[in-house]
């Protein structure tokens, strides 16, 4: 779109930004839901005491995927395989480790139908979350366009098209958010 004002332009920069960093917060989130298969980015927020510092599990060992419903740790210090499995169990990821001395496992046990209606349930949550998070920006641009045009630096139709606009591209974000939904339903509910 082409802006003939700097302030009108800096107002759309900063509204896509809001809602970039929104729906980048929301697929972070999704991807920390577990969807009966083994996926490293559960682990992303668990912080392990490395000889006094928290450290994310990942900067300490190897995360692998031997099998669809699990993960194998290697910890590039074998002396940190205890402490390893003492962060894991203290999460709420709710899956219990198990080691060999070496390496850490987490087996992934399959979801119930009860256990997955809950998970697409929560994530439901997170989209309306995110979508209100998006409205919220939305307001706080159209706000700041009014002022704008209270002060006499845009006319009543450049305002008109202006909110056109606004509402277009929030339009675009929530089919996205949409579609990563729907996705991470199907994934969810797959058997």
């Amino acid at each position: 779109m082409n802006f003939n004002n700097e302030n009108v332009e800096m107002i759309f920069i900063s509204y896509e930004e809001e809602l970039d960093k929104a729906v980048k917060h929301y697929e972070g989130e999704l991807n920390n839901v577990r969807a009966g298969r083994a996926n490293p980015h559960i682990l992303d927020k668990i912080l392990v005491d490395y000889y006094g510092a928290p450290t994310p599990i990942q900067h300490m060992a190897n995360i692998s995927v031997p099998e669809a419903r699990q993960l194998a740790i290697a910890p590039w210090d074998i002396g940190q395989v205890k402490n390893i499995s003492k962060a894991i169990l203290a999460s709420d990821i709710g899956i219990t480790p198990t080691d060999d001395g070496k390496v850490i496992r987490l087996n992934f046990p399959m979801l119930t139908e009860e256990r997955r209606r809950d998970l697409v349930k929560n994530t439901k949550k997170l989209v309306e979350e995110t979508k209100v998070i998006c409205r919220n920006a939305r307001r706080d641009a159209i706000e700041d366009l009014k002022k704008m045009k209270k002060d006499s630096e845009i006319t009543e139709d450049e305002m008109a098209t202006y909110e056109k606009e606004i509402q277009k591209i929030l339009d675009n974000i929530s089919a996205k958010i949409d579609k990563l939904m729907a996705e991470k339903e199907k994934e969810i509910m797959q058997v």
